[in-house]
């Protein structure tokens, strides 16, 4: 199993990826920094809450743990001073994403299986972990969540899911499964950017 200590130093850092989306994001409106520090919060945290609280956990990871709160407020004022060094904010933000996806759709997976959810579940709560926090952000700033933009998206968080899932089902360790489902969650966005890799839509029946 993963030591406790490694797990949460991989959690702090999709936590400050995933903060400096949001204040990026927040970057792309020309908020504040309190608009930097709020979508920051809620980009880096609210997967997370929302997995916690359907999984039923002894606690909410930040309440106790406020590490994670100090990580997003470090993120967000840093990237308000930071911010406009980056010629465009719009890459940064899709690839500081990507990362944080990445991150997330393997660390809910992980928790759900510590917590001895079923393997279905596992998945689910690694696509919920990685996806919900820009959904909140994007909704709240009045634009088109990233994850119902054109190229893939929720496929790379439930492929990355799926392989630390399937890996551990078969007897991988964990050291060896995390970075490897990591890597392929975002090794598919990453080309999804790249190369504009998009699943064919629905055409449905003409009249």
């Amino acid at each position: 199993m993963l030591t406790s200590g490694l797990i949460t130093s991989v959690d702090l850092v999709a936590t400050a990826v995933f903060a400096i989306s949001g204040a990026l994001a927040a970057a792309e409106q020309r908020n504040d920094i309190l608009g930097f520090i709020l979508f920051g919060t809620i980009t880096g945290i609210g997967g997370g809450t929302v997995r916690d609280l359907l999984l039923g956990a002894d606690e909410v990871f930040w309440l106790h743990h406020t590490q994670y709160l100090w990580t997003c407020l470090g993120a967000a004022v840093a990237t308000w001073f930071l911010a406009p060094q980056f010629n465009s904010l719009h890459k940064v933000l899709l690839w500081a994403d990507a990362v944080g996806m990445a991150l997330f759709s393997v660390l809910g997976a992980v928790k759900a299986v510590q917590l001895g959810a079923p393997d279905i579940v596992a998945v689910g709560m690694g696509v919920m972990t990685a996806t919900f926090g820009s959904m909140i952000r994007d909704t709240l700033l009045n634009q088109e969540p990233v994850l119902l933009g054109p190229e893939i998206y929720v496929t790379a968080a439930l492929l990355g899911a799926s392989c630390y899932t399937l890996l551990i089902g078969f007897e991988a360790t964990a050291a060896f499964a995390l970075p490897l489902a990591i890597v392929a969650a975002f090794t598919l966005r990453a080309c999804a950017i790249l190369f504009d890799l998009r699943l064919p839509k629905y055409e449905g029946h003409g009249e």
